[in-house]
């Protein structure tokens, strides 16, 4: 009975079996990553206290905003490697990667040699909206951006996984990083009071050097063959890279101004302190995130690989199964909320309250965005996001403002900054069905298809 039900998962399209795999792999790695995520909260939280847990998750968002910087190649080398790998060019996904990783590198540089100049002029304290040692902000400040610069080019070895369809491997290189991250978190809690300057460092290195042995690994075996070298570095690619990267490096752009701002806004407006609720609701309703990203994230390179041989039915068929799981994921989310209360006294204890306002909201957020992964990951497989990018151009001029007067003006605090996330990302989820529907049934004309 378990081999003729395992027989039949593993059957069908090759396409569909690889995706299967990395699915069910990705399930048991995210799965355990999802739990150290979770015991890293509380943890972490009493290693700190909820006002420095509120600042290391403000001073992460403003870190993060860098990745901005690769100015979408990570994206343009997903599709471009895909589709290379699709019509049997090995040569030339070879070339695509070393030169990414070369202009990567020298993008590193630069934004390093920026920042050394700009940072001495910045007021840590003031941005943060704290009044911890100023020389110790500081000091983390430049140890987590000068590591940061040097992940964002050892981090590409997860774009050739998951343009390879095989996202298991960078959940895999996650898990292990998060994993050695909570044994970290455990021996500075018993061997040191709390200090944001040693969880930053233990945290970035770690970050580090985990994928930086991943790359030396499977670059040296069985990606050999795109192991990135001088003599491929071929700068004339660079315009088909960013031809495509551009776009993906606008919509980057609207993403964080969502994601990344509202940690920000909230320590402006309310202090650090409010930052700990508002990512104990997020990680919680993230789950479901995490979740329909497991099942999603294969199927872009799949959709690359099915669009340029003409597979259409497979498509069809594989976006048939995604709107089905993620009316499983409405279920679900109705659900946490019910139990959102207990959930948070079992996890974080009475160290954090979260007002139900708050936990409605992120759970509507997380409803609207998993439902744009439904046609997202198409469209961006077969690069036709002209639409989704002026959508973004609109999204991260109305975000701050609206985030702003829903947080401050109306007085939701938190809970309207999430809002305007989910009135932003509305129009989305309007047109990217659409949209879908036109390409696939070849009725796309005009900007509908580009």
């Amino acid at each position: 009975m378990i081999t003729t039900l395992f027989n039949k998962f593993f059957s069908g399209h090759q396409r569909s079996v690889k995706a299967k795999k990395n699915i069910l792999g990705s399930f048991f790695l995210k799965g355990v990553s999802m739990l150290i995520s979770l015991l890293l909260v509380p943890l972490t939280i009493d290693y700190l206290n909820p006002t420095k847990y509120g600042i290391w998750i403000t001073l992460m968002s403003v870190i993060a905003w860098f990745n901005f910087f690769d100015i979408g190649l990570g994206n343009g080398l997903r599709n471009k490697m895909a589709t290379a790998k699709a019509e049997g060019n090995d040569e030339l996904a070879k070339t695509y990667i070393s030169t990414t990783y070369a202009i990567v590198t020298i993008i590193s540089a630069v934004l390093f040699i920026l920042f050394c100049g700009v940072n001495q002029y910045l007021d840590w304290s003031k941005i943060l909206n704290t009044t911890e040692d100023v020389v110790e902000l500081e000091k983390l400040v430049f140890i987590v951006f000068s590591v940061f610069c040097l992940q964002f080019i050892i981090k590409l070895i997860n774009v050739v996984f998951v343009a390879d369809q095989r996202p298991a491997m960078s959940s895999a290189i996650n898990t292990i990083g998060s994993l050695i991250s909570l044994l970290v978190v455990f021996i500075l809690l018993k061997t040191t009071k709390g200090s944001l300057l040693y969880l930053g460092v233990s945290f970035s290195l770690i970050n580090l050097i985990v994928p930086f042995l991943a790359g030396v690994w499977f670059f040296n075996t069985s990606y050999k063959k795109y192991k990135p070298s001088i003599s491929h570095i071929d700068f004339s690619q660079f315009k088909d890279l960013m031809s495509l990267g551009m776009r993906f490096f606008i919509m980057q752009g609207a993403a964080l101004v969502v994601f990344m701002t509202d940690n920000i806004i909230i320590t402006q407006i309310s202090g650090p302190q409010d930052v700990t609720p508002y990512n104990v609701a997020y990680k919680y309703f993230g789950i479901a995130t995490m979740l329909f990203t497991i099942i999603t994230t294969p199927l872009w390179s799949a959709y690359t690989d099915a669009y340029v041989k003409k597979d259409f039915t497979w498509i069809k068929q594989a976006t048939k199964k995604v709107y089905q799981l993620w009316l499983i994921v409405f279920v679900g989310l109705a659900l946490m909320l019910f139990v959102a209360d207990y959930a948070y006294l079992l996890w974080v204890g009475d160290k954090v309250v979260v007002p139900f306002l708050l936990s409605a909201i992120m759970a509507l957020w997380v409803l609207f965005s998993t439902g744009t992964m439904v046609f997202s990951n198409f469209l961006s497989g077969v690069s036709k996001i002209k639409l989704s990018l002026w959508h973004a151009v609109l999204v991260s001029i109305i975000n701050i403002p609206l985030s702003i007067f829903f947080a401050k003006n109306l007085g939701m605090g938190s809970a309207g900054v999430i809002l305007a996330s989910v009135a932003c990302v509305f129009p989305r989820a309007i047109f990217q069905p659409i949209q879908y529907w036109k390409i696939i049934n070849n009725k796309a004309k005009g900007v509908w298809n580009q």
